[in-house]
């Protein structure tokens, strides 16, 4: 296992130094830079440019160089902690993420929660109930959960949010909270407030897990070594959990690597239709900017995301499945 992990960790550098290369390249495809879009911007609205200033941030920010030297200054930085400058806010890069990161992952990690606590045992209630009424209600929630966009499930409460309450659910904070230090009393008002994003963001993965819980296990209860446990008179209980649910569980665990990044991407439009501190509204502001710095270190994040959650997939498909630490 100890090697596994070591070269499992050696992998994730030259991976994580190729999608920077990839994420670089497509963030500069664009014609001109964020200066070009700032000029564009406010000539729309009627100001006057200095030109003369245009071209002074352009050498300061080192604009005019090539895209390969833009990319290695960034990269420099990134190495030695230091994310770069954002243009269009003018402050560190990692700064800005730092500030709004917590409260991405917290989203994430309550959305992440809440797609295994209701998606696993529903998949496995689908198996096990086939052709039932349970079975096909939850299989028409599990099609609505993955047809309907999340930013519409957001419109959607908070319709019946204010409709119940006569008060809008935006941000994760209630007024007397956003300046007050952390408290017991605020840490509550967060779990008041994060439980409905958390529940939109994850309603697509919840879905998704009970379509791939339920087919799996199907395909499992119908193989010869499950009429040989009953046979032998195993209870149907300790039989599902024993052989079938811990095979079947393997493609699900496997998903855990993409489901991390997708989770905080997810975000993206419920964050700005909730009014959400997290790093999605930035992301979106700093690519259509071209604020090249911002929206590439975001990218790098959520690319570490990806390989991380990959590493946890592996190791724990090694400890739920056999078969697999044998071919380590």
């Amino acid at each position: 296992m100890a090697r596994f992990l070591l070269r499992r960790f050696l992998l994730m550098i030259p991976t994580l130094w190729l999608i920077t290369i990839v994420s670089f390249v497509i963030i500069m495809l664009p014609p001109g830079d964020y200066l070009t879009s700032y000029v564009a911007n406010l000539t729309s609205q009627g100001d006057l440019v200095n030109l003369e200033q245009v071209e002074a941030l352009r050498v300061r920010y080192g604009l005019g160089d090539p895209g390969y030297m833009q990319y290695l200054k960034w990269m420099r930085g990134v190495l030695s902690g230091d994310l770069g400058r954002s243009l269009q806010w003018g402050r560190e890069a990692g700064a800005l993420i730092r500030e709004r990161l917590p409260w991405s992952f917290t989203i994430a990690f309550g959305s992440f929660v809440f797609v295994w606590l209701v998606g696993l045992p529903i998949g496995v209630y689908s198996a096990t109930h086939k052709y039932s009424i349970g079975d096909y209600f939850f299989t028409f929630i599990g099609f609505i959960g993955l047809a309907i966009p999340n930013f519409l499930f957001a419109l959607v409460a908070l319709w019946l949010y204010y409709s119940a309450t006569g008060k809008a659910i935006v941000g994760l904070f209630s007024a007397q909270f956003l300046g007050a230090p952390f408290s017991f009393a605020k840490f509550i008002d967060l779990l008041k407030h994060l439980w409905i994003p958390a529940i939109i963001v994850g309603t697509a993965g919840t879905a998704g897990l009970i379509r791939t819980m339920r087919a799996n296990l199907l395909d499992e209860l119908e193989k010869p070594y499950v009429m040989v446990a009953r046979a032998k008179g195993l209870t149907e209980r300790r039989l599902l959990y024993k052989y079938p649910f811990r095979i079947a569980i393997n493609p699900a665990i496997s998903t855990i690597g993409w489901m991390l990044p997708r989770l905080v991407s997810g975000e993206l439009l419920v964050s700005i239709v909730l009014g959400l501190p997290t790093l999605a509204p930035i992301f979106v502001e700093a690519l259509l900017n071209q604020d090249m710095f911002l929206a590439g270190s975001i990218v790098l994040i959520l690319s570490t995301l990806t390989v991380i959650g990959t590493l946890i997939s592996d190791v724990l498909l090694a400890w739920v499945d056999p078969r697999i630490r044998a071919m380590m």
